[in-house]
């Protein structure tokens, strides 16, 4: 190669180094900005319109613990703890009994929010949930938006549950970076 080819590549190299380090991606890593957002999660799983539907049954049907169970969910999210509060967004995934000793599901989902600030983001949450224990935290796992790179946790306090039903709804607290 000639000495202006070797000039221009490394011209390139040093152009395409400095975006890199310099460029929105790198000052979003660097430049990581912690948000709390706080709200519940209604969970309903009985009557004409649920929320949240059993795909599969745990194979043993006297199972205490529900293992094998699978629930694919649309669950609203609102602002306090009342459904008829003002919604911020959805939890849409899943949930499955993935423990054979107690309750215990292995959920996975997007917080996709529909109003305020952080509209149109969403924050992706993967993790054990075992919903009889007091405090429960799931990991952030990613997001999109606003949450680009997103990384944090929620914790999980179930504010109402109806037994009879499975109805539930919970409190969420999540800390994430993003």
């Amino acid at each position: 190669m000639g000495k202006g080819v070797l000039l221009l590549l490394f011209l390139v190299l040093v152009v395409a180094e400095a975006q890199l380090r310099h460029g929105p991606t790198a000052s979003r890593l660097t430049e990581a900005t912690p948000t709390h957002l706080h709200f519940y999660f209604h969970d309903t799983v009985s009557g004409k319109s649920p929320t949240a539907v059993r795909v599969v049954g745990p194979p043993d049907a006297s199972s205490q613990s529900m293992f094998g169970m699978v629930n694919v969910m649309d669950d609203l999210l609102t602002e306090g703890p009342d459904a008829g509060s003002p919604p911020v967004g959805r939890a849409q995934g899943l949930y499955m009994g993935s423990d054979q000793a107690k309750i215990g599901f292995l959920q996975a989902m997007n917080l996709v929010f529909t109003a305020g600030a952080y509209n149109g983001s969403t924050l992706a949450l993967l993790g054990k949930n075992c919903p009889l224990d007091a405090v429960r935290e799931l990991p952030v796992v990613g997001g999109t938006g606003a949450f680009r790179f997103a990384r944090g946790y929620a914790l999980l306090r179930t504010h109402w549950f109806d037994f009879r039903t499975g109805d539930a709804t919970v409190e969420y607290d999540v800390y994430v970076m993003h």
